[in-house]
């Protein structure tokens, strides 16, 4: 009875090291699925652009080459690497490239988020958190740099705490995932925000004779790890283009990723935030003051801007991972050690069916499905024409800054807020949003623009119709173009 026993634990213990894999598995197969709706951001055009324009040249780019209006500006790449990635996965699969590399990435950050909840609270429990997360971050899970980045915010995170966790300091194998991060995405410099409150957490719980010691080897670990995120083509720039666009202000507040969350309409992440009180008050969970800080940092993030829900979504259940194990029975422990290597073989031999299976499902899924990028971004009738008539200088709507630049014409404004800065932006905005449209002749002017695109559905078709020396020669559902009445004296083409 005693050997049968163990052999059931063994099996589950092989069936429980798979879990993750299973999970980031299922969470691959679902995005790829789903592939099209990744699809749908016009930064992506320019994001592949760039990382194409940096294979050609195996260079950096250090200036703006695709504005007219900051032609030659200094400009960096924090997203160079993932930029890189995409750019050869679009190259040798078109669109399912990008869509692939967007479910790996998502794939390893499930995988890597169950894997860390599962020591502390169980399989089952670390699955249902790694749904919740997904379904909090599902409107930001787009085929851009962030989401490669990911993975390794899990990753840095979890680690941070289990050391925090272990009353120890992380170890300084650590410091190239810091690396990584910094070459993948801009969002390294929350990676190193992290740092202090994980380590105040350790220190706290530490022994008294232990905590100075164990305080200046978190400061070392915090100084290894800011000099690994300037270990980047650009150096310490990396760091400073990475908290340039926090100081946009206003212009925030109008970019969709950048607004604050609105609660004008029940959301899930209102919901997460009433279940988190309600839990801890059904419960009682007691929680440290450095668990308690960051917390709230991630809860006013998110709050703030709801791309940080995401970091919201999969960083406060590995804050609370230690605090619910101790509320929750512990999994079983695993078999004992003469079953190890067998073990060891098995989960192996399961993996690779995992990964084997997934990549057959793509091959398949592939064969009979294109995937394409979403309309409202791509003007592509209206660009066709405005390449014909040969417009040197277009006033193009913000969304469609990306697809231009795809389409290697020189646009007045793309995504880069932060190269164009705040005025800029804003004057844009409320030119073409009807707010001071008295703004949008000074810039038409100022700009000498021959040509605008502006979206259907924006108010800056309707108030060019208006302005003395324009005229409307196209329009469809997706983009308006006028032109100075005395452009080029080509015929005006009827609106669809």
């Amino acid at each position: 009875m005693s050997l049968s026993f163990a052999n059931g634990v063994a099996a589950q213990s092989r069936a429980r090291a798979l879990v993750p894999l299973c999970a980031g598995a299922g969470a691959y197969l679902f995005f790829l699925y789903l592939g099209d709706t990744r699809l749908q951001d016009s930064d992506s055009f320019w994001q592949i652009k760039i990382g194409q324009w940096i294979l050609d040249h195996r260079a950096m780019p250090t200036i703006d080459f695709y504005s007219f209006t900051r032609a030659g500006s200094p400009w960096i790449s924090t997203s160079w690497l993932s930029q890189v990635l995409f750019a050869f996965s679009h190259a040798q699969w078109d669109w399912a490239g990008p869509v692939i590399l967007t479910a790996v990435g998502i794939a390893l950050t499930v995988a890597i988020f169950v894997y860390l909840l599962d020591a502390q609270i169980g399989p089952s429990r670390a699955v249902l958190f790694a749904m919740l997360a997904l379904l909090l971050s599902s409107h930001h899970v787009l085929a851009r740099p962030h989401i490669l980045a990911l993975p390794v915010m899990v990753a840095w995170a979890g680690l941070l705490m289990a050391a925090a966790d272990r009353k120890s300091a992380p170890s300084w194998t650590w410091l190239p995932l810091m690396a990584l991060w910094a070459n993948l995405h801009g969002g390294f410099v929350l990676g190193l925000a992290l740092i202090g409150p994980i380590a105040l957490e350790a220190v706290e719980h530490a022994e008294k004779e232990r905590r100075l010691q164990l305080f200046m080897r978190w400061v070392l670990f915090g100084i290894g790890a800011l000099i690994a995120s300037c270990c980047t083509p650009y150096g310490w720039r990396t760091l400073q283009a990475a908290t340039s666009i926090l100081g946009l202000g206003e212009l925030l507040s109008l970019i969709m990723e950048w607004m604050p969350a609105n609660f004008a309409t029940f959301t899930a992440f209102e919901g997460a935030l009433l279940g988190l009180i309600a839990f801890g008050y059904y419960r009682g969970l007691v929680l440290s003051a450095p668990r308690i800080l960051l917390i709230l940092f991630l809860t006013w993030s998110a709050l703030t801007h709801v791309r940080s829900i995401e970091a919201f979504a999969f960083l406060v259940p590995l804050v609370l991972a230690k605090p619910l194990g101790e509320m929750f029975p512990r999994p079983p422990a695993d078999a004992a050690g003469a079953d190890r290597w067998p073990a060891r073989y098995v989960t192996a031999a399961g993996a690779l069916m995992i990964v084997a299976a997934s990549w057959t499902s793509t091959s398949l899924y592939m064969g009979h499905h294109r995937f394409a990028f979403t309309l409202t971004h791509t003007p592509v009738a209206a660009v066709d024409l405005l390449d014909q008539r040969k417009a040197q200088r277009i006033f193009n709507a913000y969304q469609f800054g990306g697809y231009l630049i795809s389409r290697d014409i020189p646009v007045f404004i793309d995504g880069r807020a932060e190269l164009y800065g705040e005025k800029f932006v804003m004057d844009f905005f409320k030119a073409t949003e009807g707010k001071k449209p008295e703004l949008l002749p000074h810039l038409l002017d100022a700009y000498k623009i021959d040509a605008t695109l502006l979206g259907a559905d924006a108010p800056g078709p309707q108030i060019l119709d208006q302005l003395k020396g324009w005229k409307r020669i196209y329009a469809d559902d997706i983009a308006v173009i006028h032109v100075r009445d005395h452009a080029d004296g080509a015929p005006a083409t009827p609106s669809k």
